[in-house]
């Protein structure tokens, strides 16, 4: 059978890319904040973004750039309700993954059909956890660094002190293991390796430059990892721009995302989908 990701809503086929497509419905996340907060808007962004090519939504309410403020579940749904119901009406054959580290936001959204859960903290709380346990939801799992219950977003330098790669995929294989424990099936987990998250310049470019040898350090399939690069700051130092603004390196993404296809990454979440298709492998 081909390689495949068990969501809520059955399994989506890996045989070729999946593009998650990123609707944000916040009004300070950093590369659209604001722009789709308004229901009929996120609606529309996230119509043109199926219209490109994405067959997966990512819809999430709590910005997490460096220093935001997080919100309390009540009013993350209150911004998610709406949205998600427009977008079971009119792109029911879109599964739709809700982006929240709150288990009370995970409940409703998989009553009302929701797909998957993308937790950025890596399923660290117990509540969460359990929710994504007892249910059949896809699942994306993020590596990332919390202080003191607020996502660790250190001054990006370069070159600066970066992590190792060995404590970087240290974090990566306990995050897999959280999930393996609580008896979450391997055909439901995607393993985000957090770009941006609790990482300096040296600590992204070591995460990308393991890219090659990360499928076999981690015993993990290299089709079951989601890639989440768009516009990171990453990608315009690497670039050397580290001042180009987030909503101009898209073409930085669609190149990274190049990059990844060759090595055999096929999950990645995205603000725009590439023009660029790779060949569908035969047979």
């Amino acid at each position: 059978m081909d390689a495949f990701w068990l969501t809520g809503r059955g399994p989506v086929s890996l045989r070729e890319p999946l593009y998650l497509g990123i609707v944000n419905v916040t009004p300070d996340s950093f590369s659209d904040g604001g722009r789709f907060l308004e229901p009929r808007a996120a609606l529309a962004q996230a119509a043109a973004l199926v219209l490109q090519g994405a067959r997966a939504l990512d819809l999430g309410a709590e910005s997490t750039r460096p220093g935001s403020a997080g919100i309390p579940p009540g009013p993350e749904w209150a911004r998610l309700e709406p949205v998600l119901a427009l977008l079971r009406a009119e792109q029911p054959q879109v599964p739709v993954s809700l982006d929240t580290r709150h288990a009370p936001v995970a409940v409703r959204g998989l009553l009302a059909g929701a797909a998957a859960i993308n937790d950025v903290t890596g399923f660290r709380d117990p509540q969460l956890l359990a929710v994504a346990a007892a249910s059949d939801c896809g699942v994306i799992a993020m590596r990332s660094r919390v202080e003191d219950g607020v996502l660790a977003m250190p001054p990006y330098s370069r070159p600066g002190p970066g992590s190792s790669i060995s404590e970087l995929l240290q974090e990566l294989r306990g995050v897999r293991d959280r999930l393996l424990r609580a008896g979450v099936a391997r055909e439901r987990i995607l393993l985000d390796p957090g770009f941006g998250f609790g990482t300096t310049f040296a600590g992204d470019r070591a995460l990308w430059e393991a890219l090659p040898g990360l499928p076999e350090a981690l015993d993990w399939p290299v089709e079951r990892f989601c890639i989440g690069i768009s516009r990171k700051r990453f990608l315009a130092w690497k670039a050397n721009q580290p001042t180009l603004p987030a909503d101009q390196r898209d073409d930085l993404t669609a190149e990274a995302h190049r990059e990844a296809m060759g090595l055999g990454y096929r999950v990645f979440r995205t603000h725009r989908v590439p023009s660029w298709r790779p060949p569908v492998p035969a047979g």
